[in-house]
């Protein structure tokens, strides 16, 4: 991340209680009457809305009248057949955009029945418990390797193994989890759970993790393919977008990517290096999630910067709200032009922006903000992977995640689609399913 001699970034801004306080857990989960209160509140719609907006199809009325009736550990189950990583996805998904959303309560009375809250209340219990709650079918003989231990290779790694085949995840970073280890916000995933719940997970085993392994460096898709039965590529997107602004490369300018990651691997907040004055570029969920913690570890003022109308903003509303309650400006219609500075940031030079057509440009007229700390977060890409089909520059797929290559299978951020941890999931389950009937015979 940015040089902490970089004038203006500093560590301890703030003291060690206050940063504890400051990312506490975001949602902190219900008891078991809060949680008796919530599921009451549901109408266990036949035809339930919820569901078809669960990006896993989850039965959500199902898992929320098993834990109205007393079984949280039954709607585990209910959950966790669809969403092996429900735990993480109950904490992270943007419920306010998917399930709550479409939920009838929304509809009727603006205030939807709390199902990411209720789904955390189950899995936490189920969670709790010794023992993993999947038994291993007789093992195959069918070897399989994942590349990538994110939300997707996970999801594809623990169906497969379930089925009794034997899995090698492939990782190129130090611990597994992908995005649900490096990338999401710390309030929303407070003690080390991301970690956890990968321990549970493997708990079914016939799966095995190999770190330090990079697709084009160390790892061929020849070589993955002549010792397996099938690849599965959950390899993320690697890759940060450029700003493409005068100044890029001063000191205290750095993606957000990189940014969340050292704070989310870092064990004392008091160390981490902050700007006084943080200016992030973007409007998706990388950039408010950024935003919102540069706030809490102590930053004087945040702004989020967004080339277009607020209200196209990738980060739902309730993000922005959350950002702005934390005291994060948004200014909206803006793009940057210039990096100010003598070799380090000092400042940013922003330009208005009209958006006609679809298209956005430049009015011309500028402004100045004091920056020594500027976050990109305008978008992550694909690093090419030779000998396959690419389509938008991502891996082109058919169905459940087949690409060109035969026996080779992709989910994830890597393949076209949204990029949400919950849909990761999804493919990587699916593509899994579509795995064993290839192995089996049975597809």
């Amino acid at each position: 991340m940015a040089n902490p001699q970089t004038p203006g970034i500093a560590s301890a801004r703030l003291d060690a209680a206050t940063l504890s306080e400051n990312f506490a857990d975001l949602h902190p989960p219900l008891s078991a009457h809060e949680a008796a209160v919530a599921a009451d509140r549901c109408y266990f719609c036949h035809d339930a809305p919820c569901i078809t907006a669960c990006p896993t199809d989850i039965d959500i009325p199902l898992f929320i009248r098993q834990i109205a009736t007393g079984f949280p550990e039954a709607a585990a189950r209910t959950i966790f057949d669809q969403n092996i990583l429900g735990g993480m996805c109950a904490r992270v998904c943007p419920t306010e955009t998917l399930c709550e959303e479409a939920c009838v309560r929304e509809a009727a009375e603006g205030k939807p029945v709390e199902i990411g809250r209720l789904q955390r209340h189950a899995t936490d219990a189920a969670m709790a418990r010794q023992g993993h709650p999947y038994a291993r079918a007789p093992e195959t003989g069918k070897r399989v390797a994942v590349v990538g231990a994110g939300p997707a290779g996970l999801a594809c790694a623990h169906r497969l193994a379930m089925y009794g085949h034997a899995v090698t995840i492939y990782e190129a970073r130090p611990r597994p989890g992908g995005l649900n280890e490096y990338g999401i916000a710390s309030y929303k995933s407070v003690d080390n759970f991301a970690a956890r719940e990968v321990d549970w997970l493997l708990g079914i085993g016939g799966i095995s993790l190999e770190h330090g392994r990079s697709l084009g460096t160390d790892l061929s898709l020849e070589e993955l393919r002549a010792d397996h039965d099938a690849v599965f590529l959950g390899i993320g997107l690697g890759g940060v977008n450029a700003l493409g602004a005068a100044g890029d490369d001063r000191d205290g300018v750095t993606d957000a990517v990189t940014f969340i990651a050292d704070l989310r691997q870092t064990r004392d907040l008091t160390t981490l290096p902050v700007g006084r004055h943080v200016v992030v570029i973007g409007g998706g969920m990388t950039a408010v999630d950024a935003a919102v913690q540069a706030k809490l570890l102590g930053a004087q003022d945040v702004t989020i910067a967004y080339r277009r109308d607020q209200d196209a903003m990738p980060a739902s509303r309730y993000e922005q709200d959350l950002a702005t309650a934390r005291g994060v400006r948004i200014l909206s219609n803006v793009m940057p032009k210039a990096i100010l500075g003598n070799g380090t940031a000092a400042g940013i030079e922003l330009e208005y922006t009209t958006v006609t057509d679809g298209r956005v440009t430049g009015t011309g007229e500028t402004l100045h903000l004091p920056a020594d700390m500027i976050l990109r977060a305008i978008g992550q890409r694909l690093v090419p992977v030779d000998g396959l089909e690419m389509a938008g520059g991502k891996i082109a797929v058919t169905g459940p995640g087949r690409t060109s290559v035969p026996g080779l299978w992709a989910g994830g951020d890597c393949t076209p689609g949204e990029d949400l941890t919950v849909v990761a999931v999804a493919e990587g389950r699916d593509a899994a399913e579509d795995i064993h009937a290839a192995l089996t015979g049975a597809g």
